[in-house]
């Protein structure tokens, strides 16, 4: 089986977040127009890898760029791309390697190791598919239905709406809800809308403090119950603050915007975080979690990937997912899209994985068609 082509897509297609406060601008942070769950944004982004091959299979995957897809794309399309075209799909771990060993100098993170996570994933998924299995079983995962935990956008800080909208998603079934807020008053609010004795509550604040600030939020924050504090420090890839921070009381987490498998290596020596969270789209693909996974097994590390996506992506999550405990969750962005690009996206709390050889991605073509704002053909 040969690669005759890579088609790269960009899908932006509007949500609702249950509230109006994306209309005032005004609440979000100067500094976060790149971030997927600011109230600033009213659409999401997908950057969508295509692999087709000569034998009529086409493989999925999704590279990460959210804001800054347009540079992803031309990584892919000038540079990753073209060197896959012809490959066989038995030689694709030596050409993945290869790869990553020929664009090494442009660093180990950053829009070419996204491009090569996309490509990773739909290799994989072709893999799967050549094999006649689902993604999970050719993985050797245990198939079950995966608990969904809801990560909502940010409100602002406003205690009010984040309150109101941790309700929806407890009335909807979840009892695990992850924040994107920095204010304790906020803060809080979710925790009485979400007892600890009712459900697991996370915060993800996107890297805003140097150390002695985030040394003080977690102590102020201790007696919140979190499950965990995500990315507390500036710079993120800060392992000796963030094990600082770790020794205050509170849970953290991190590992969305590491360096690749070495960048994820050095939280895990310096027992930086509670919870690892390696991103699919990011790290490099299902390569790089299968040695995440490794990595953090051999340290003791509790694995929760990243998953802020709506493509193959999430998908590759969920079939990762079942390599691990029962008790992992798999997050997804609490909104509701105006049309579904696949059915899985009508999130409820449980989700029950494609029966279909490979990831099982099968997309509305005429969603694909409608909120296409980019595309192009390799090969």
């Amino acid at each position: 089986m040969k690669i005759t082509a890579i088609e790269l897509l960009r899908l932006r297609v509007p949500f609702s977040a249950g509230t109006d406060t994306r209309e005032h601008p005004a609440i979000a942070r100067a500094d976060d127009r790149f971030n997927a769950a600011s109230p600033r944004h009213s659409a999401m982004e997908s950057l969508i890898v295509q692999v087709h091959t000569d034998c009529g299979l086409t493989g999925w995957g999704e590279a990460f760029g959210h804001g800054s897809n347009p540079v992803t794309f031309a990584a892919l399309q000038q540079v990753i791309a073209p060197m896959f075209i012809g490959l066989d799909l038995a030689d694709r771990e030596a050409a993945l390697e290869a790869a990553r060993k020929a664009v090494h100098g442009f660093g180990s993170t950053g829009p070419m190791v996204y491009g090569l996570s996309g490509i990773d994933i739909a290799l994989w998924d072709l893999a799967a598919q050549a094999a006649g299995q689902p993604l999970w079983q050719f993985l050797g995962g245990e198939l079950r239905e995966l608990e969904l935990y809801a990560s909502l956008v940010s409100y602002g800080n406003d205690p009010a709406a984040v309150g109101y909208h941790v309700g929806r998603a407890r009335q909807a079934g979840f009892t695990k809800v992850k924040l994107h807020e920095t204010q304790y008053p906020a803060v809080l609010a979710a925790r009485q809308a979400l007892p600890a004795s009712e459900g697991q509550l996370m915060v993800d604040v996107n890297c805003p403090w140097g150390e002695s600030e985030a040394c003080q939020v977690a102590r102020d924050w201790r007696e919140l119950g979190l499950a965990w504090l995500e990315e507390p420090v500036w710079p993120p890839d800060d392992a000796h603050a963030l094990a600082r921070v770790r020794r205050q009381g509170t849970r953290l987490s991190a590992g969305e915007n590491a360096a690749g498998v070495e960048g994820i290596q050095a939280l895990l020596d310096h027992q930086a975080v509670d919870v690892i969270q390696p991103s699919v789209a990011k790290v490099g693909g299902i390569t790089a979690m299968l040695e995440v996974f490794k990595r953090a097994q051999r340290t003791g590390t509790n694995v929760v990937p990243h998953c802020f996506y709506f493509g193959p992506g999430l998908l590759a999550v969920a079939h990762l997912c079942t390599l691990l405990p029962a008790d992992v969750p798999v997050e997804v962005p609490f909104i509701e899209f105006e049309a579904l690009l696949y059915p899985e996206l009508a999130f409820t709390p449980r989700l029950r994985l494609p029966e279909r050889p490979g990831l099982g991605f099968a997309p509305d073509a005429q969603v694909l068609q409608r909120y296409r704002i980019d595309h192009a053909r390799v090969g």
